[in-house]
């Protein structure tokens, strides 16, 4: 069970850095930019997630192997023959950004649930869908923040919301049909909603005219 947890946190790790990476080149960013943008969406779910928790220090700082990957993808995204390729095609660009971003949200949703869970099973519904949302979209809150940016879960195609409802799946299946069928719907649910919802354009009722 630890390896397949390990192998899903590198797997959103990288998508997550890749997405961070490259929304700073969108933004025009130098490397170094590239590599802190990248580790925040990376990581930046997971601290929150291990505060609210009570996990002092944050497992990025105790298992520095997911930063170090986080800033290793972020350079590679940095390389100028890819950075080229991104940069030039803007319709490869955003579909790139788009599955990475997507990937990213729906592992670490499931992955936050995990973490509550291996903490204590007596948390209720409530917490372990907040934990698991705060884990799926703080990353990259941070790094739209940080790219001077309106937060990405504010403004575009249903985010959060999918979040919310393969957070919600996971935590009521994990007693029912076991830790990895759980984070397996869980995370494919947020995963499919969003690229759904991002294909066919829905949203959220907007406040603008």
């Amino acid at each position: 069970m630890q390896t397949f947890i390990f192998i899903l946190e590198i797997i959103g790790t990288i998508a997550f850095a890749a997405s961070g990476a490259m929304t700073a080149l969108k933004k025009d960013m130098d490397v170094f930019g590239v590599a802190i943008l990248g580790l925040t969406t990376a990581v930046g779910g997971g601290a929150v997630r291990d505060i609210i928790l009570g996990v002092t220090p944050p497992t990025m700082f105790e298992k520095p192997i997911y930063a170090l990957v986080a800033a290793i993808v972020s350079v590679i995204v940095f390389v100028p023959a890819i950075r080229r390729l991104l940069t030039k095609n803007m319709y490869l660009y955003d579909h790139v950004i788009r599955v990475m971003d997507s990937l990213g949200l729906a592992i670490f949703t499931v992955m936050g649930i995990s973490t509550a869970k291996g903490i204590s099973d007596e948390h209720n519904l409530f917490l372990l869908v907040f934990v698991g949302v705060i884990t799926g979209v703080g990353g990259g809150l941070m790094r739209d923040i940080m790219a001077g940016d309106t937060p990405y879960i504010f403004v575009k195609h249903i985010y959060a919301c999918a979040s919310i409802a393969g957070a919600v799946a996971c935590a009521l299946l994990w007693e029912i049909l076991g830790t990895v069928w759980a984070m397996f719907i869980g995370a494919a649910l947020v995963f499919v909603i969003r690229l759904l919802a991002a294909h066919f354009k829905w949203s959220l009722p907007h406040g603008g005219k």
